[in-house]
């Protein structure tokens, strides 16, 4: 099996040592011979600790997946549009199957691309693109085929988890942990792409195709990241026994299926809250298997490059599976539904001046709209100061408490703008 790699940075790297240094134990795990003929990168000089000797260089991605030499070809690229795109289109009509760790691209594009894939018959596999070294892909796709799905969530952003974990840990404020991130390298120099849920955005896009058997839809997904998750919020979720994570949630519903990343208060005992630092988590719940938990690392050089070699191994091996579980021409389109009618519990902190009547004002706007509250706690007594009044919810449709909190809002005794955190039932 001769290979090309399209990206040879820190995951195309990884999978150079893994295919030179376990060159045995993959030929018989596969029945085959693996042989990196030819790469392509941004810089041909670039110093790199594994050798490049004997393989040929393309500066133009697209040519590597042209060239005959080459039978399979590895998308380390990343991006959604561009070059990583071109070359997966034009290596699938070549007939050559693809392994991509690209979950940008599989989120807007994996629908074409599956169906191409499938006309032409070659597989295209990507358990690289979700949750790094955690082969959640091929539990969804293959361990849990006998089970209808009705949820799938989890942790799916390393840097993310890494930041709120460490200001849970050391009461930190979220700009003064995303610079230790930052300087340990588990974030990027902009990390807008982590931190503002998008990451994450894109590999639950690729769990509900999964999940529910229907086309990608990107689009459709609810995105909110966690820049406004405070240390003051972190303390009083702790008071109510509760955690913060950014969770990525995709669910049935009778309505249709809910796509949403954001943080959510989850309690304190549940497996989710207690996976910390860099590690990435994904439950998926089915009607005879119940709930499955998936952790691991998400991210870094080796587990991404061990689940693209898994791919790799598969394909030689002849195990394929539809790129989603099932065929595209069987895939359902079942509509999404918009996170305003997401109906569940809610922690609520308001700032406001301590003056008396202002707790009746904000019952009375929660009256209006039908929100009730279930919990409710006051820090600070300083009349004509500001202080927190923080809050639970029983269930409620997101929209109302939207609308209460508009309201609340605008009172002349409110200091902030109000912060809403999800609470999720797990």
């Amino acid at each position: 099996m001769k290979i090309g790699i399209a990206g040879v940075g820190t995951v195309g790297v990884g999978v150079i040592k893994i295919l030179q240094q376990h060159t045995r134990l993959l030929n018989d795990k596969a029945d085959a011979n693996f042989e990196i003929v030819a790469v392509s990168g941004r810089d041909r000089t670039k110093s790199r600790p594994v050798s490049l000797e004997g393989m040929t260089w393309y500066d133009n991605a697209v040519d590597l997946a042209r060239d005959p030499d080459v039978e399979m070809v590895l998308e380390l690229i990343g991006g959604s549009e561009g070059v990583a795109r071109d070359l997966c289109l034009t290596a699938i009509e070549e007939g050559k199957p693809v392994v991509t760790a690209n979950k940008a691209l599989l989120a807007v594009h994996g629908t074409e691309l599956a169906r191409l894939a499938e006309e032409k018959g070659v597989a295209l596999n990507y358990e690289a693109a979700v949750a790094g070294g955690i082969p959640i892909v091929k539990a969804m796709r293959e361990g849990l085929a006998g089970n209808s799905i009705s949820r799938v969530y989890g942790i799916l952003n390393g840097t993310c988890n890494y930041i709120l974990t460490e200001m849970e840990e050391t009461g930190g404020d979220f700009n003064d942990i995303l610079q230790d991130a930052q300087k340990l390298g588990y974030a990027e120099a902009d990390p807008s792409f982590d931190i503002d849920g998008v990451d994450a955005a894109h590999k639950l896009t690729i769990l509900a195709s999964l999940a529910f058997g229907t086309p990608v839809d990107f689009d459709s997904v609810y995105i909110e990241g966690i820049r406004e998750v405070s240390a003051l919020d972190i303390a009083f979720a702790k008071e109510f026994g509760f955690k913060i994570r950014l969770l990525g949630v995709a669910r049935r519903t009778e309505k249709g299926i809910e796509q949403r990343v954001h943080p959510c208060m989850v309690r304190s005992d549940t497996a989710i809250a207690n996976v910390s630092g860099v590690f990435n988590a994904v439950v998926a719940e089915g009607d005879f298997v119940d709930s499955t938990v998936y952790e691991g690392r998400g991210a870094g050089e080796g587990p991404t490059a061990s689940a693209v070699v898994a791919d790799i191994v598969d394909i030689a091996a002849g195990r394929t599976s539809p790129t989603f579980g099932i065929p595209v021409d069987k895939m359902t389109d079942i509509p999404r539904v918009p996170v305003e009618e997401h109906v569940g519990c809610y922690y609520v902190r308001l700032t406001v001046y301590d003056r008396p009547g202002v707790i009746a004002d904000i019952s009375a706007v929660f009256r209006d709209e039908k929100v009730s509250i279930e919990s409710l706690l006051q820090r600070g007594r300083a009349p004509e100061e500001a202080v927190s009044v923080v809050l639970t919810t029983h269930e409620v449709q997101e929209a109302s408490l939207t609308r209460a909190l508009d309201r609340i809002g605008k009172f002349e005794h409110s200091v902030d703008v109000p912060r809403m955190i999800r609470i999720a039932k797990l």
